[in-house]
């Protein structure tokens, strides 16, 4: 061993010793820092599938792929990261002694083949990925004037990068890029010394190796073992880097993320949607006849109100704004970003961290001498147009490659909110009122329940325990009480009489599914509204309901069983459909026209129904595509309660959603939700657009069977 080894040697290992030390005791700081959040028992149990679950994500990079290019070249990166450890571990060796190389496998010929391989696509991938970066970096993507709809808006740009820490991810390509490029160049002096004897396991590095074949062997062996201490300084000043910046969730997210993921909302690894999460108290499911808002805290107020779940949630945020590009808030100039929202709580949890720890050391000693003034986040951390900005669409738990789950931290703040504090918009008072008083966010009198059902040519049976149905037809609130719903609600009792289904309808016993008023905040009237549908539903029997509302659908399918309502929940395009597929219901005239179809939110994302509707449309119409379509479809902007509150920030969202639509070239819109119906109807209007017709897919079959039967009639008398 020469004096260059020796040198090599000493800060080598000390500086490995080091950068784990910290690396190790910032670990445990972060682990001690999240266990300061509330606690949450619903996380427990199914380990096995947790496991398989958190397997199938990170190794098969499930939800990275739904960007295919960038997924491939991330797949690339996340196994070159891991699996480039050993050719670390090669380098210790190289500093000891430059001919040195891996016990056993070191000079196995398919070895160095494939780490070869390995190490060239993770140089290419990481290219390709810093490319991406620089081509969408927010200077190069301005939003055009008729995109910067507000000044309230933080939207500058239409990069997804826009607040992102950048030199963050900057300096990890760079040092990807560093380890691939000192690993290939140490196997070039390698194959000029004669260590690796065979060529084809080096194919790339063997091209370049004739560059050192002046060189003597002295410099390269010194040039080996000085490239090894390189590739060990690079690599563990990365790990150094975490240990100083604890909130660099970029960085962290490769020890994070495998954990994040197993302790997901849902073992099995559907997204966190759907049902929301039920407000927590001592970490289970509120029950508000034991509750005490003196003492539980309601929601979220202060950091560690939080549970410990979403403190994690906080610390794996990579930044890589997929959330913030599908956002439907962001994208028309309202204050909030998915991912800002969870970078600010980050930033914040990390500033209080030290007094967090102290306070909690200070409880464990059973002392009182620390004090820390808690710092409520509505208004220091996070601005309350923030929050009401968010139709809770979903589409930034859909994107998120690391399963954050924006949506439930954003329902905990507005459940503080709106029940401790009654800081909410001001029309919404009027909705939770009428909600109280009508059991409908109209107030119109429940007694005009049937009111919609005036006309039809046939009565519509009212369910009573013990009755002859087989679907329990939840009309919901706008099918009951809004004009244009009431249409489709019509339309839809009529094609199932027709195909002699037996249903009925609750009438005046039906009230509104509490959606509206969970999703502002209010759990406890949710509650209330839920606990009444659940005693009515289960006195009249029923099993299968179909809902013509997706926010109906997903509270009573999703929701309701944890309140002891076990239903069979389906869509009526789903049920419509089955019946078109078994000839009941014929005949069907084509379309006549372009026709487009958007993806409710609640339908969609929420509970994965993108087919059904569709296949039920490609029965009497050619369906085209808007750009943004099925798990990427863009919000209506009445989702989270949002559609009784007033949008004065920003493009309106229902605008925006509009302008897709009618760029399609389509003269007819479908859709399936009476929400998306109404904002969709405004939303062409507002474009200037009355030649565009907004209208429920269930009308559309209907009056295809009317045309149909209307020339069949005719044709006799021609």
């Amino acid at each position: 061993m020469g004096v260059v080894q020796i040198v090599t040697a000493v800060i080598a290992f000390a500086y490995t010793a080091l950068a784990i030390g910290l690396f190790v005791r910032a670990g445990l700081g972060m682990l001690a820092l999240v266990r300061l959040g509330a606690p949450d028992l619903t996380r427990k149990g199914e380990r096995g599938t947790r496991v398989k679950t958190m397997l199938r994500e990170s190794l098969g990079h499930t939800r990275m792929l739904q960007w295919h290019w960038v997924g491939l070249a991330h797949w690339a990166v996340f196994f070159g990261f891991f699996l480039l450890f050993p050719a670390l571990a090669q380098s210790y060796f190289e500093v000891l002694n430059p001919h040195w190389a891996l016990p056993i496998v070191g000079h196995w010929g398919p070895w160095l083949l494939f780490s070869e391989i390995l190490t060239v696509l993770t140089g290419l991938a990481i290219l390709g990925l810093f490319a991406v970066r620089m081509v969408r970096q927010p200077r190069a993507n301005k939003v055009p004037p008729q995109g910067t709809a507000s000044d309230a808006g933080q939207r500058r740009s239409s990069s997804r990068f826009e607040g992102s820490r950048q030199w963050m991810a900057f300096y990890i390509e760079a040092t990807i890029f560093t380890i691939v490029l000192s690993h290939m160049t140490i196997r070039t002096f390698k194959l000029a010394l004669g260590d690796i004897e065979h060529e084809w396991t080096s194919p790339v590095s063997s091209l370049i190796a004739g560059v050192w074949s002046g060189a003597s062997e002295d410099g390269l062996l010194t040039a080996v073992t000085l490239v090894a201490l390189l590739d060990i300084l690079v690599s563990w000043t990365f790990f150094l880097m975490l240990a100083l910046h604890p909130s660099m969730g970029i960085g962290w997210h490769r020890v994070t993320a495998f954990f994040n993921i197993y302790f997901k909302r849902n073992a099995g690894g559907a997204v966190s949607l759907g049902a929301a999460k039920p407000m927590l108290v001592k970490g289970e499911p509120a029950d508000f006849e034991q509750a005490d808002p003196e003492t539980d805290p309601f929601g979220v107020n202060v950091i560690t109100d939080f549970s410990w779940k979403g403190l994690l949630d906080f610390s794996t945020c990579t930044e890589c704004g997929r959330c913030q590009s599908q956002c439907p808030a962001w994208n028309t100039g309202k204050p909030l970003s998915p991912k800002k929202l969870i970078t600010d709580l980050r930033d914040h949890l990390y500033e209080q961290a030290p007094y967090l720890k102290a306070a909690a050391i200070a409880k464990e000693r059973g002392t009182d001498t620390v004090e820390i003034e808690p710092i409520s986040i509505i208004g220091t951390v996070i601005d309350p147009d923030v929050l009401w900005s968010c139709t809770t669409c979903g589409a930034c738990v859909e994107q998120c490659p690391v399963d954050i789950e924006h949506v439930d931290h954003i329902l905990d703040l507005r459940r503080n909110m709106v029940m401790i504090e009654s800081d909410f918009p001001a029309e919404a008072q009027t909705m939770l009122r009428n909600l109280e008083n009508k059991g409908n966010p109209w107030g119109e009198n429940p007694a005009q329940r049937l009111k919609w059902a005036e006309g039809l040519d046939f009565e519509v049976p009212i369910a009573e325990a013990g009755g002859d149905f087989e679907y329990l037809y939840w009309v919901g609130c706008a099918g009951a009480y809004d004009p244009k719903a009431q249409k489709t609600s019509r339309a839809v009792a009529t094609l199932l009489h027709d195909a002699g289904v037996k249903f009925a309808v609750l009438g005046e016993a039906e009230t509104c599914t509490g959606d509206s008023a969970r999703r502002i905040g209010h759990e406890f009237m949710y509650q209330m509204l839920a606990e009444q549908n659940v005693e009515t539903l289960n006195e009249v029997g029923a099993v299968k309901i179909v809902a013509t509302c997706p926010h109906c659908l997903n509270t009573i399918g999703n929701e309701y069983e944890d309140l002891g309502g076990h239903y069979e929940v389906v869509h009526h395009t789903e049920l419509l459909g089955d019946l078109v597929q078994a000839g009941k219901i014929t005949p069907v005239e084509q379309h006549d026209g372009k026709l487009t179809y958007h993806d409710p939110c609640y339908l969609g994302r929420h509970n994965r129904i993108f087919t059904p509707p569709r296949e039920l449309l490609g029965t009497f119409a050619e369906v085209t595509e808007m750009p943004r379509n099925a798990e990427r479809s863009f919000c209506c902007g009445a989702g989270g309660a949002r559609m009784w509150l007033e949008e004065p920030l920003g493009k309106r969202v229902n605008r925006e959603r509009a302008d897709e639509a009618v760029a399609t070239g389509a003269n007819t819109v479908a859709v399936g939700c009476p929400f998306c119906s109404t904002m969709l109807r405004d939303g062409v209007a507002d474009a200037g657009r009355e030649d565009v017709e907004v209208i429920d897919i269930a009308q559309l079959l209907a009056r295809s069977r009317e045309v149909k039967a209307e020339k069949a009639a005719a044709a006799p008398a021609e």
